[in-house]
């Protein structure tokens, strides 16, 4: 493989007019494309298959679009002291239902106070109309959601309080805000210390740019011709941008290494292409394969986001093994800081000053203490993880009209109005098997549910019983009361049985994607194990890589519990709103930091057992290789933190928490991981570290280094204008 790479770099780099105007085309196709081929994305998940999705299938074809389309909820509530049916405020009620019913691509809106289907509190201080569109809530438009803002607005101006509530009025994931704008600057800053150079700075910010931006037009595209999750491409942006500075930081680190070796501009390049480009190839297909490995579950919104995020990766890294070689042969010498040009590397890259070659002395030779400190500190950042509750469920981010309405929902009607439950009788016997059913859960569910009676469609082949739990959608009992009426209804007299509505089909996908989290995370330990086992022919050097992989995502998984559903320094990261975590995210933070966590380890690890394979002591090994890969490593996983940090405060309700989990995985992994815990145990294996036994002997040996270029590097014929490498 580093000969192959080897030569597609040296081709890139003597072809690097044609491979940039190459990308570039590819850029602006996209581009266009995504302006004039893009369509509405969905910001709901269901499981086809599964009782509740099956279900509101069935509803949308026996009672039409209409039943199964987007609704928004306006609460009103009367001022202080008053009623909401008093005169004046009935009339007020009336005026602003007649306004919601007219509001651009509106079916219709309820009247509360209708006495055959009221929605007014027990109470009588607050009433609440429901808008309906007849279409999915992803497919209501922006001119449509500032129509209501707008309506709400206007309301309020009649004495009433009034707000609004349902997934109608929250927006897709968006593209290019000021989250990928921070995490470019912070990102753009770390390049110019790490590489004293604006120009190199600058050249490896651009490519990426270039490789996500392909990415993210491309998947913006295909929602013209298919469905995707609104968090897609967001998700897809995040990552690419991570990975791909991150992918062209050991390339261009690499040849500025080979240029001050003395190496010409082409040969250098050719040189980091073969040698960091095969770590990043490696890397790269590890973060493919855990991403596309989400597929396994058979979860079809979840393998959508996998493949998506997957397609990015790749994308990133042709950019680094093609694009970068080709924009290093532009700038040449100038990727290295003025006064090192023509200034040669120091010979020995072993010598005992630096704090990285410090750090790496005092994790071997305290490495029991070392590995005890580092093991529990995030033992015990882990702990939260242990009471980690999961919902399809979003909460509105406190202060909007959102959570406002759903306040007064909770306390004037109850928070079991919020998580209604929808038995659907299907059969041509179901109007008259419908109230038996009814008289049924009204025994047999728990005191004060409410059982509302049944609503027969036009033709009379199905009817829908209604029931509003006494607790909301998150809370475990309602889950019971679900649970309950599956296992105490059955159908019967040419009649079928269903339980659905959004809290159903949320407890449905949770209960899915629960079920498939440990089965997954077993696949993806076992992956990196079978990795780490071929790059390194060794076992227990897989033991402690996959060992160090588990510690990292359940600090993740422990910090993100805390914060976001505990509620601890929320506010400092402006989660928005705190309760159960998004069911998904578990699962896809476990593929991402997978292939980031074996994307460290490989880097970080084969040097040291480079330098063991070259003779050195076990300790000396790690210390020598720590010195010449950790400083890369630090400045890539700074970079990545920072990347997805910035999407935390400003970014979507649904990435947050995600961003969030990487965020400080990432750091966790980097810093403490593949810092302290994996230096500290290899010291502690010894020479025992890199034993593979013999009947493992016959399995291919892995040159993630291009071990084999640097022992007989190929001849690179300079061209006549090549510039020369001492030249300012």
């Amino acid at each position: 493989m580093a000969t192959l790479l080897h030569r597609l770099g040296l081709a890139s780099v003597r072809h690097r007019i044609l491979v940039t105007v190459a990308w570039l085309v590819a850029l602006v196709a996209v581009g266009v494309g995504a302006g004039t081929l893009s369509g509405a994305t969905a910001n709901t998940f269901s499981i086809p298959g599964q009782e509740s999705t099956t279900a509101l299938a069935l509803m949308k074809e026996r009672f039409g679009e209409a039943s199964a389309g987007a609704v928004v909820q306006v609460v009103m509530a009367a001022p202080p002291g008053q009623k909401i049916t008093d005169p004046a405020n009935a009339t007020e009620v009336t005026r602003i239902v007649a306004v919601l019913g007219k509001l651009p691509g509106a079916a219709g809106a309820s009247n509360p106070l209708d006495p055959e289907a009221p929605a007014v509190s027990r109470d009588q201080t607050a009433a609440y109309s429901s808008i309906r569109y007849p279409v999915q809530p992803s497919e209501v438009t922006d001119e449509q959601r500032e129509a209501v803002t707008a309506a709400i607005e206007q309301a309020r101006t009649g004495g009433l309080t009034v707000e609004a509530r349902g997934e109608a009025l929250s927006n897709p994931a968006d593209i290019g805000g000021a989250s990928e704008i921070l995490g470019v600057v912070v990102a753009l800053l770390v390049l110019a210390l790490t590489y004293r150079s604006l120009v190199a700075a600058g050249m490896n910010l651009l490519t990426a740019i270039v490789g996500v931006g392909i990415g993210a037009a491309g998947l913006v595209t295909l929602t013209g011709f298919t469905e995707l999750q609104s968090t897609t491409p967001i998700l897809a942006v995040m990552l690419g941008l991570a990975v791909g500075i991150d992918y062209a930081l050991f390339i261009i680190t690499r040849f500025r290494h080979e240029l001050r070796r003395g190496l010409s501009v082409e040969a250098a390049a050719a040189m980091a292409v073969g040698t960091a480009g095969a770590a990043v190839v490696t890397a790269g297909l590890t973060v493919v394969i855990a991403l596309v490995g989400l597929s396994v579950v058979g979860i079809p919104f979840l393998s959508e986001m996998g493949i998506a995020a997957a397609a990015t990766i790749v994308i990133a890294v042709l950019v680094a093994i093609t694009l970068v070689p080709a924009i290093l042969g532009f700038i040449g010498v100038r990727a290295l800081p003025r006064k090192l040009r023509g200034v040669p590397a120091t010979s020995d890259v072993s010598d005992g000053r630096g704090f990285i070659r410090g750090w790496a002395n005092l994790v071997t030779r305290h490495s029991w203490l070392s590995l005890i400190v580092a093991v529990a500190a995030l033992a015990v950042v882990a702990v939260p993880f242990f009471s980690m509750k999961t919902t399809l469920a979003q909460r509105a981010a406190e202060g909007t009209t959102q959570a406002r309405a759903q306040a007064i929902i909770d306390t004037r009607f109850g928070p079991g109005v919020s998580s209604p439950l929808l038995v659907l009788i299907d059969g041509p016997d179901s109007v008259r098997f419908a109230p038996r059913v009814q008289k049924h859960l009204t025994e047999v569910l728990p005191k004060g549910t409410l059982v509302l009676p049944p609503q027969p469609n036009q033709d009379g082949s199905a009817a829908l019983v209604t029931i509003i739990p006494v607790t909301g959608p998150e809370d475990d009992r309602t889950v019971a009361v679900v649970h309950a009426i599956r296992d105490s209804v059955e159908g019967g007299e040419g009649s079928v049985v269903y339980v659905t509505g959004n809290t159903a089909v949320s407890i449905d996908v949770s209960q899915k994607l629960n079920d498939a989290l440990p089965v997954y995370l077993g696949l993806v330990v076992g992956l990196a194990f079978v990795l780490l086992v071929l790059v390194f022919r060794s076992l227990l050097v897989p033991v402690v890589g996959v060992l160090g992989f588990l510690l990292t995502i359940g600090a993740a998984f422990g910090a993100t519990v805390a914060v976001f559903q505990w509620g601890w320094a929320a506010d400092a990261v402006n989660a928005g709103s705190t309760g159960p975590i998004l069911s998904l995210a578990p699962i896809i933070i476990v593929g991402i930091l997978f292939g980031l966590a074996m994307d460290y380890q490989v880097f970080l690890v084969s040097r040291m057992h480079e330098a063991h394979a070259h003779g050195a002591a076990p300790r000396e090994a790690i210390v020598t290789g720590f010195r010449q890969a950790a400083p890369v490593v630090i400045a890539a996983a700074t970079i990545m933190f920072a990347v997805f940090a910035a999407f935390v405060p400003e970014g979507n309700d649904t990435i947050k928490p995600i961003a969030f989990a990487l965020a400080v995985g990432i750091a966790f992994d980097a810093f403490i991981v593949r810092m302290i815990a994996v230096p500290a145990a290899l010291a502690l294996l010894g020479s025992s570290a890199w034993w593979l036994p013999a009947w493992l002997r016959w399995l291919p040996e892995l040159d993630v280094e291009g071990a084999a270029l640097e022992r007989h590097p190929p001849s690179v014929d300079p061209l006549p204008s090549e510039p020369a490498v001492t030249s300012a």
